[in-house]
């Protein structure tokens, strides 16, 4: 069962209008989050992103189950499941034998799925499957919304300022050269 800020996260971002990609983000931002505590491990990053979209999706959130050839049948049957789960009102919980037989099997992985490392080397992956034009329009969509000085900001090395209402650019390094 998801943390209760978690789900309170989740619904925030779905009335502003976010994407349910974007909801689904922070139950695998929770699960990461737990294997870097210890609560449990995961074989690999892409297990630890399994685990929390299964989570998002039995937590309500609109996240259709991969299409063919995107995942295994076993995983597209699952996500079915954990998708039609989420539409329905909560019933019965889980066995309890069967969510520790799930905790003590994960216990046993290690926390390495969850690391900097890992968990960058999965996105590089992930992004080396999509096309050019799949990534042009995601940056197109960057541009509309984080606008353009956002991004350049972002490729000099600025950082945001504390509050992110204010929209200021803050040098890294003391002394900014100008040429």
């Amino acid at each position: 069962m998801p943390e209760k800020k978690i789900l309170q996260r989740a619904r925030k971002d779905a009335r502003q209008g976010k994407a349910s990609s974007t909801q689904a983000g922070e139950f695998v931002r929770e699960e990461i989050e737990h294997i870097r505590e210890g609560k449990h491990g995961a074989r690999s990053a892409k297990q630890a992103i399994a685990i929390g979209l299964s989570k998002a999706r039995r937590a309500g959130v609109k996240l259709p189950p991969p299409k063919k050839g995107k995942a295994s049948a076993e995983a597209r049957i699952q996500a079915a499941r954990d998708y039609a789960q989420g539409k329905k009102s909560p019933g019965r919980p889980a066995s309890p034998t069967r969510s520790l037989a799930t905790k003590t099997a994960l216990k046993r992985e290690g926390q390495q799925a969850a690391s900097h490392t890992a968990l960058s080397r999965q996105a590089h992956a992930s992004a080396r499957s999509r096309t050019a034009a799949s990534r042009r329009r995601a940056a197109e969509k960057a541009v509309r919304t984080k606008g353009r000085l956002g991004l350049k900001g972002r490729a000099k090395g600025y950082t945001y300022a504390s509050t992110r209402s204010v929209r200021r650019f803050q040098p890294k390094c003391p002394i900014s050269v100008r040429w």
